[in-house]
């Protein structure tokens, strides 16, 4: 996002309920990324959020969707809206939000007053030119044009999609239908595209725009990764930053303590996801910066990182996204017969 947006560290904090409360973002700017606010969630619905996330927590799993039903009834608050932007402020980090599609609009002002550094519009699918009989039509480029923040709009898996939309004047573009793990899109509507193959289609779509005199738009890759490695391919597939849900879901300082689901899992009409239960495994530090105390990739994901681009050549992300790829499945296993035997490292189910 060039100078309008810069992170230490190039990870994003997915708009997960079960992650990203006030404390959690203030937690994850000071460590160098930024974690996004849903405001479509409980934390803009109630003054005290804590006993709801406790109550969604707690829930059996023939209750739970019920439960997340219920408590999603309550209305979004404008006055919390602004008031969580300005408690993340406060702290002086970065301060990202996301919101549906359908109220953009009408919570750019508040959104801007209330100081966020980034706005994010976040669908299952979002392009430049979606089409309804039953409501109005959201503008990126209007919406581009009203604010003075970087805008990021999501999620979109495909080539001219991408391209259109960065035609917009959007900053950033979330890549990814469906690879969470909380998140049962694929299973519900048949739709999906491999991260790796939607990320790189995606860059292609961003090279192209700046070879016709466009800015550089940031591609964000958006969930399936799980370890380091994972968010390595993202990098060398083209991606110059990573959000992050579950991982993130097992710190000490998520908002549910160990628990996640996704964006549309409490929609009252069709849910796109469940809650599932990851346990708490470390500091948030420890998952993205280390020192790792485990050896299975799940922790210092800034160190394997880094290392990657040094076992590759690349001397930075823009050098290390031009690294070639190959399809090779059996590379987790290949050699690794004591490690599934005793089931350690990369033997672990």
């Amino acid at each position: 996002m060039g100078e309008r947006f810069k992170l230490l560290l190039p990870f994003w904090g997915s708009a997960m309920d079960g992650v990203v409360d006030v404390d959690f973002a203030i937690a994850m700017g000071k460590l160098g990324g930024v974690a996004v606010l849903n405001l479509d969630g409980v934390h803009t619905r109630y003054e005290d959020s804590a006993p709801v996330i406790q109550k969604i927590a707690e829930a059996d799993r023939s209750t739970v969707n019920t439960v997340l039903k219920e408590a999603y009834r309550e209305p979004v608050k404008p006055k919390l809206i602004a008031e969580r932007i300005k408690a993340i402020k406060a702290a002086g980090v970065p301060c990202a939000v996301s919101t549906v599609p359908a109220r953009a609009e009408e919570r750019a002002e508040v959104v801007q007053k209330g100081g966020a550094d980034v706005y994010v519009v976040q669908g299952t699918v979002l392009t430049a030119r979606h089409s309804s009989r039953s409501y109005h039509q959201l503008s990126f480029d209007e919406l581009v044009r009203a604010c003075d923040i970087p805008v990021v709009v999501g999620n979109c898996v495909q080539y001219d999609a991408a391209l259109e939309l960065m035609e917009t004047g959007i900053a950033g573009i979330l890549v990814g239908v469906g690879p969470g793990a909380a998140c049962t899109t694929r299973g519900v509507l048949g739709v999906g595209v491999p991260q790796v193959t939607a990320t790189a289609d995606v860059a292609a779509a961003r090279d192209e725009y700046m070879r016709r005199g466009g800015m550089r738009v940031a591609v964000i890759t958006d969930g399936g990764m799980r370890i380091g490695a994972d968010v390595c391919k993202a990098f060398a597939a083209g991606a110059d930053a990573v959000m992050i849900g579950t991982p993130l879901a097992g710190a000490e300082e998520s908002a549910s303590r160990g628990f996640n689901w996704g964006m549309a899992t409490p929609d009252p009409n069709l849910p796109r996801g469940t809650r599932i239960h990851v346990g708490t495994k470390a500091t948030l530090r420890e998952i993205l910066l280390g020192p790792a105390k485990v050896d299975d990739g799940t922790q210092n994901f800034a160190g394997a990182l880094r290392s990657a681009l040094g076992v590759c050549g690349g001397r930075d992300i823009a050098e290390f996204q031009h690294t070639e790829m190959v399809i090779a499945p059996s590379i987790v296993s290949e050699g690794k017969v004591f490690q599934q035997a005793q089931h350690v490292g990369m033997g672990k189910s």
